[in-house]
């Protein structure tokens, strides 16, 4: 290896570390695998190498671990984590005393929801720099998690009934000086709808009795759903589709500024991740919960894979219904989570679902309906794909960058069309900068609705709308507005709420 190149492999990291100060991620990860490549041996020129002829192996860039480290940190901001954990082991085969490299590696299983492989990572970094206040801190919350894991799951019961089952709503009293929105079971109207609105947006808290009753009255309602939905939109109407939300309810609002309050005459379509990272999920979903309670089937909801007890854990939703409300709350919402449509196909032929499509040819549309959507996803299968996976450019399938699900090229889309006479597919799941991305020959699109992702991405949101003769794709993008002084990943788990500069 020359100088010349480990030179080129510098600036290229130098550069990767400025574009990651600007949030430019995929520019820094771009930089970073540029450092690698400047740092790695080609094999020719290995070869061709006098040293070879002696069996000297070639130098190797002091440095390398750095730009794998960097590259992995890079991954974990685009929520890339199986991709992370790769980069950080490599870091750790280059140089295993290398402490970012088992930070990095920590920090990924982590926020797969793998505690115990990321206390032993925090372990051996704390044998590494024994001194270093915020590596044992990190120990210390990972312990901490492993400990609650084991304390859940030794007390859980298959006999638990669920807290719909048990709560009491007519012994919550209702403080004297409450003067908000009153909500009465059975009995929603638009004026609630909007008087709740307002009254979130001003950062008031709904009584505690009405958001139970609520959610309550969700849970009742979903039990009469179904895995797969089928849409109908007259040839004179129209319909719109966003994604992910992410508690950013204040760009929540926005949307229906632009484009309208859900009505029978203006439905919608929300797909999935309403919740975590942003610090007004709370508010985000029982205002969608309110306006589905008004129009069920003009207000439509998917699940996505954060609607799952694993993610709110980690990424603050868990933590936000806590401390606004209580636990029982938070496990009710999660009973509502588990009876959430899994995907919905609009006019016989637009697929829309969260995530994506799945590791074998021939899934059909009934074998989908079949999917048993009430559970926590398992670790695979076609629930989990459809929550987890991502479209790649390429065609057949690779193992997803995040670790889980699966990453489908174009010919699995168009097998999957093909074999359920579809059109299109919209899903969401993955940020795009100008809040939609079209893919796969225009069969594929992804829609996510919420702008400045966490408070730093610099994104758009956006949303469809279809009209209901031709199924025509138009698309809007939307700028971020302004919220409260709450800053994202204020109720998420420590650790990655720091990890990602919260």
């Amino acid at each position: 290896m020359s100088e010349d190149k480990w030179a080129d492999a510098e600036k290229a990291k130098n550069d990767g570390n400025q574009f990651f100060k600007e949030c430019n991620f995929p520019k820094a990860l771009a930089a970073y695998t540029m450092a690698i490549e400047h740092s790695e041996t080609d094999d020719d020129d290995a070869c061709d190498s006098l040293d070879s002829l002696d069996g000297l192996a070639s130098e190797q860039n002091p440095n390398l671990q750095i730009y794998y480290a960097n590259r992995a940190f890079c991954h974990i901001k685009m929520e890339s984590f199986g991709s992370a954990l790769a980069d950080a082991s490599k870091a750790i085969e280059i140089k295993p005393d290398f402490p970012k490299g088992w930070y990095r590696r920590g920090t990924a299983y982590l926020a797969l929801n793998r505690p115990k492989d990321a206390l032993k990572d925090f372990t051996q970094l704390c044998k590494l720099v024994p001194q270093d206040k915020d590596a044992r801190e990190k120990l210390k919350q990972c312990q901490k998690q492993v400990q609650g894991a084991k304390f859940a799951m030794a007390i859980a019961s298959e006999k638990t009934k669920p807290i719909s089952q048990t709560v009491d709503i007519g012994r919550m009293d209702v403080e004297s000086t409450y003067n908000g929105p009153i909500y009465e079971s059975g009995k929603i109207t638009v004026e609630f709808c909007k008087e709740l609105m307002e009254w979130q947006k001003a950062e008031k808290v709904i009584a505690k009795r009405y958001a139970y009753a609520i959610v309550m009255d969700m849970v009742q309602l979903l039990k009469g759903s179904s895995t797969l939905v089928d849409i109908d939109v007259p040839e004179d109407g129209e319909f719109t589709v966003c994604g992910d939300v992410h508690g950013q309810f204040y760009d929540l609002l926005n949307i229906w500024e632009i484009n309208g309050l859900p009505s029978e005459t203006n439905p919608y379509l929300f797909n999935g991740d309403f919740v975590d990272r942003g610090s007004f999920s709370v508010e985000v979903i029982i205002q969608l919960f309110a306006w589905k309670l008004l129009y069920p089937k003009h207000m439509n909801l998917s699940r996505g894979n954060h609607e799952t007890r694993n993610m709110n854990k980690l990424y603050g939703f868990e933590g936000e219904v806590t401390k606004k409300f209580d636990e029982d709350l938070y496990n009710l919402f999660c009973e509502a989570f588990c009876l959430l449509p899994l995907c919905h196909v609009i006019n016989k032929k637009i697929f829309v679902v969260h995530g994506g499509l799945f590791s074998t040819d021939g899934v059909t549309l009934d074998s989908i309906r079949r999917v048993n959507r009430d559970q926590e996803p398992p670790d695979e299968g076609l629930m989990t794909e459809m929550l987890w996976s991502d479209p790649q450019a390429g065609r057949g399938r690779v193992p997803s960058k995040r670790g889980v699900g699966v990453a489908f090229g174009q010919d699995v889309t168009e097998d999957f069309l093909k074999t359920n006479d579809l059109k299109m597919v919209i899903r969401s799941h993955e940020m795009k900068e100008e809040g939609y991305e079209v893919e796969h020959d225009g069969q594929l699109v992804t829609v996510f609705s919420a702008p400045n992702y966490c408070d730093q991405m610099g994104n758009k949101g956006a949303f469809i709308r279809l009209d209901g003769k031709t199924l025509t794709p138009k698309y809007t993008s939307f700028a971020a507005v302004p919220h409260p002084n709450v800053r994202a990943m204020q109720y998420a788990n420590p650790m990655l709420g720091q990890l990602f500069g919260m």
